[in-house]
């Protein structure tokens, strides 16, 4: 995944007569006032949203269009699109660009991924049509200066041959391959030999392909008024034309199997990383997989901190997550350990995803992790950077503002049964993958002692290519 932006550059103290070492009980959690969201659809597509926020004298914008797209040429130039988007125009050039930026108080910035290409910033919002104007000026006329447009894949090439030999990101590509295969979900970072190869031409044609308001969605937040916003949007944006963009393809179906290690020789570390599918946000179970995942390494007190960290020192921030992109929703654990460790660290982690599959957590497990949950759902959506990047991320998968009431009513609902079933479902290890980076004369041994592992072990990628050595490189995708 690639971003670029353009524009400008806690801690407390205890009350009187507490004790740093007593934890004060939770409140009761309080619904906040739902915020009102006015909403168009432009002739266009391009669906606008758009959230009073008088807070600050700001307006945050976030643009998302649909950008999935078939093979690694796809994924090079859509790289190099997001990072030299802002380059030129018709009207402009990157520094004249930048500068019209920095002079309406905001930034903007572009990153993308499989499914989209998206557009952030924010300006001061007395300054909403002219940062509007500025983005319609970049959708519609970027030109993608040759001079501008090298550097930046020159950079691109240098930062993507590092990036592939960096052990974490080989073990998080390693998992992704093994999960999806050839699928656009099984690689977020570009091999450097297909980035050289992209020229300005190419993704002066993607951007004409695929820069579309068909299924996009533009959210603001901010201290504006809701209709003359969206008057002010369909003035600017009304006439953006273009073509939808490919559905994303079904996912390949899951196939467990033996661990699959990928040989780093003389690593004094093993990234380990394990993954597989969950259900996605509009499943009945959603709520119950969230607090599942929470409580087995989704923050500090989880157990599987508390086990690996906290108890054996194995490692420094081992965690669980689950993303949620438009084809499958996915959980992931991530943990680097010292290579000694391997085995041992493996097989706690086997063990914690197992209890969780098998017995039923406690009450006050369950209930701080929904605290925690109902908590970090209200900070992000507190500020108007977050709440702009919340409503977009939930417009991206059908939701509603309504989410905000909803999701935190729905924790409240979950039981410890609910977490069995959704653990047992998601987080069993048998329904994952493993992918483990590091030495492999070093670790297999005790890896194999407790879990099956293929029976070829795949090379460390070329830097330059960020291809795995060997026909074992086609195990990882099977």
């Amino acid at each position: 995944m690639s971003a670029a932006t353009i524009g400008k550059a806690s801690g407390g103290t205890p009350a009187a007569g507490t004790s740093p070492s007593v934890i004060p009980p939770v409140a009761a959690t309080v619904a906040a006032e739902l915020p009102t969201v006015a909403e168009r659809i432009l002739p266009g597509g391009l669906r606008v949203l758009v959230v009073r926020r008088t807070t600050v004298p700001l307006v945050e914008v976030r643009l998302r269009i649909p950008f999935t797209g078939l093979g690694a040429a796809h994924q090079a130039r859509g790289e190099l699109l997001a990072e030299t988007l802002f380059t030129g125009t018709q009207l402009r050039d990157r520094v004249e660009l930048a500068t019209v930026v920095q002079s309406l108080g905001g930034a903007l910035s572009t990153w993308v991924d499989a499914d989209r290409l998206a557009i952030v910033g924010s300006a001061l919002a007395t300054n909403l049509v002219p940062l509007l104007d500025l983005i319609a000026e970049v959708l519609t006329g970027a030109t993608y200066p040759s001079g501008e447009f090298t550097g930046e894949r020159d950079r691109l090439v240098e930062e993507a041959t590092i990036a592939h030999s960096q052990p974490a990101l080989i073990a998080r590509e390693g998992l992704l391959r093994r999960l999806y295969g050839d699928h656009p979900y099984g690689s977020e970072t570009p091999a450097p030999d297909v980035v050289s190869q992209v020229t300005e031409a190419d993704v002066r044609t993607l951007h004409a392909a695929r820069v579309s308001p068909v299924g996009a969605v533009l959210t603001l937040v901010g201290d504006v008024e809701p209709q003359a916003a969206l008057e002010r949007v369909e003035a600017v944006l009304g006439d953006w034309r273009g073509t939808a963009a490919d559905a994303v393809p079904p996912l390949p179906a899951l196939r467990t199997g033996p661990v699959v290690i990928i040989d780093r020789p003389g690593a004094v570390q093993t990234n380990i990383r394990i993954g597989g599918p969950a259900v996605d946000r509009h499943h009945p179970a959603y709520a119950a997989q969230r607090l599942a995942s929470t409580v087995f390494g989704g923050y500090f007190s989880s157990r599987l901190v508390s086990n690996i960290r906290e108890d054996k020192g194995y490692t420094y921030s081992p965690r669980s997550s689950l993303d949620y992109p438009v084809a499958g929703s996915r959980f992931t654990v991530t943990a680097d350990v010292a290579t000694d460790v391997t085995g041992p660290a493996l097989l706690e982690i086997f063990y914690e995803l197992g209890r969780m599959a098998l017995l039923p957590v406690s009450d006050e497990e369950l209930d701080a992790a929904r605290q925690y949950s109902v908590g970090t759902l209200a900070l992000s959506t507190a500020t108007g950077v977050g709440l702009a990047s919340t409503l977009s991320a939930l417009a991206g998968a059908g939701i509603g503002v309504e989410y905000l009431h909803d999701h935190p009513a729905a924790l409240a609902k979950v039981t410890p049964q609910d977490v069995l079933e959704i653990s047992a479902q998601v987080l069993a290890p048998r329904r994952l993958v493993t992918v483990l980076v590091g030495d492999a004369e070093k670790i297999a041994a005790e890896v194999g002692a407790i879990a099956e592992i293929a029976p070829e072990v795949i090379g460390a990628p070329d830097a330059a290519t960020g291809a795995a050595s060997g026909a074992a490189s086609e195990a990882a995708a099977t």
